[in-house]
């Protein structure tokens, strides 16, 4: 960072004038400034934003408390009530493009100046302000349908929706307590406050969601499950919703999926060159079982339709079975499954294996008789892509005994087990290199992926990224997520330990000693690069 502390020459923002800061505020900033050999700036006449921080959001500002003031003479004027904070003058730096010249400011000062220069109230203040003061009372079903529709919940639940896909969140969680109803994000697999509504609306939100869902708003007593189809700025979304009654409401979690985002490449899920080209193989197998473990929310899907992606439809029949259909895609037939008519997996799977397919795709294997359906749809001529719910590739072979698949039928129909996790990515914007600590270090050695500890002067050289933070990723450091693989391909050393019932340990260390690299591994290959952190790596799986 190249900010700086010498005084300003200029005096247009300094003054004794009072400003929104209490006295005693402004009066600790000024003796701040002072002992700091900084200027002491009032904000009271300021109106607007540097130029160059046009970009730069009032949450970010707010939460930094700083505001820029200037952009004369390629040097930002920033405002701050902390001039110790440095990431946060730092990312004011990079999101702008210009040294930083640092002045002292009282908080209250800067929260003003950014009201006025970004608007007093938030969205979301905005629309609570146009609501009237009272809820509904608990049991006034017609009251409450009535401000469920009401323009100002409208706006609310809008609001919601189109910040969430504007953050790129994959669900929205509306959480009840005894005096608030708390908001929070799912943004790259990690939550996210917002800001929270107040405790007296959450009952008619809550209804205009379960309205648009086609849900029972009169009963609050059970869980309901739920769908809206949806558009923000012309784009279609399917929106899944859940409701759960806890002691101070209805908990709703809301996922967003996204039909026309179409099918992503291998590479930008994460594959590399040699991982891609095992699955590529896969793909154009005549018949056998390929499975995608992990735990719900790592990318089994998308995987899985990366894989459909891979095989000529023009030239076979491609089916598949979900829940929920999350990608429309060409020339597939996609079932949706309906378990409250009796349209389960079990059920459309023995309907499809009667529809002539090449190609079979099961969402999830969840039972022991879609198991045993989908593997003799294995071993009679199909491809079947499948999903299971295991923590290590090995695991999906013990899993799939477990459910009452005979380890004769595993060894002559599994193809191979590719496990997963979804790691947060560096921000690009922001990501600062620096010399890898000694236990990363020893990791990377440990895999192989760098020189022995003796080698002290190669050692010395190896880099990684750390997260800084800036307006690009709302100050996390991270944006976006990438996966992290461990790809099991059957061999005999495999197939006898699947006949002997043997455990996961057992069948993941003969797949290791065979030249499987781990999640963990992969995961370490990624930090390397560059494009994750060792404890994003540790948060999403175990060490080996």
């Amino acid at each position: 960072m190249r900010a700086e502390s010498d005084a300003l020459t200029s005096g247009a923002f300094t003054t004794d004038a009072p400003g929104a800061g209490s006295g005693s505020e402004q009066a600790r900033a000024r003796a701040l400034a002072e002992r700091r050999n900084l200027p002491f700036l009032s904000l009271e006449e300021v109106e607007g934003l540097a130029t160059a921080a046009a970009g730069v959001s009032a949450n970010f500002l707010r939460q930094a408390r700083a505001f820029p003031l200037s952009d004369t003479d390629g040097v930002l004027l920033v405002a701050i009530a902390d001039p110790d904070n440095a990431e946060a003058l730092e990312s004011l730096e990079i999101a702008c493009g210009l040294p930083v010249r640092v002045g002292v400011a009282a908080a209250g000062d800067i929260d003003a100046a950014i009201d006025r220069a970004c608007g007093g109230l938030s969205a979301m203040g905005r629309i609570v302000a146009d609501l009237d003061g009272g809820g509904p009372a608990d049991d006034d079903l017609d009251q409450l349908k009535s401000q469920a529709s009401d323009a100002p919940v409208v706006r609310l639940v809008n609001h919601l929706i189109e910040e969430a896909v504007r953050q790129g969140a994959s669900d929205i969680h509306i959480e009840p307590f005894a005096d608030k109803i708390a908001v929070r994000l799912r943004v790259d697999g990690v939550m996210r406050d917002q800001e929270p509504v107040p405790k007296r609306l959450g009952r008619a939100m809550v209804s205009r969601i379960k309205i648009l869902a086609n849900l029972n708003i009169a009963e609050r007593r059970l869980p309901q499950d739920g769908r809206i189809a949806h558009r923000v700025n012309g784009r279609p979304l399917d929106l899944r919703i859940s409701t759960l009654p806890t002691v101070h409401g209805e908990s709703v979690v809301t996922r967003l999926l996204d039909p026309g985002a179409g099918v992503r490449s291998l590479s930008s899920l994460g594959f590399d060159a040699a991982q891609e080209a095992v699955l590529q193989r896969l793909a154009q197998a005549p018949n056998g079982m390929v499975l995608v473990t992990g735990p719900t929310g790592s990318g089994k899907s998308t995987t899985l339709y990366a894989a459909l992606g891979l095989i000529d439809a023009r030239q076979r029949k491609l089916l598949t079975v979900e829940d929920p259909v999350e990608y429309h895609m060409e020339r597939v037939n996609q079932v949706q499954v309906k378990p409250a008519i009796g349209l389960t997996f079990a059920t459309v799977l023995r309907a499809l294996v009667r529809q002539d397919p090449d190609v079979i795709m099961v969402g999830e294997t969840r039972d022991p008789e879609t198991a045993d359906i989908a593997v003799h749809a294995a071993l009679t001529g199909h491809l079947v892509l499948s999903t299971l719910h295991t923590n290590s590739a090995a695991g999906a072979l013990t899993r799939l005994m477990d459910m009452g698949v005979e380890p004769f039928l595993l060894t002559s129909s599994v193809r191979a087990v590719i496990a997963q996790r979804l790691v947060r990515l560096l921000c690009r914007a922001c990501r600062r290199a620096e010399p890898a600590d000694p236990e990363t270090l020893r990791l990377l050695a440990d895999a192989g992926l760098v020189p022995v500890a003796g080698e002290t002067e190669t050692r010395a050289a190896v880099t990684i990224h750390r997260p800084v933070g800036c307006p690009d990723c709302g100050g996390t450091g991270y944006a976006g997520r990438v996966g992290i693989y461990e790809m099991m391909t059957m061999n005999e050393p495999l197939r006898a330990l699947t006949l002997q019932r043997a455990g996961a340990d057992a069948i993941q260390a003969a797949a290791v000693a065979g030249g499987m690299s781990t999640l963990f591994r992969d995961g370490l290959v990624k930090v390397q690069r560059g494009l994750t952190t060792l404890e994003e790596i540790q948060r999403v799986c175990d060490v080996w």
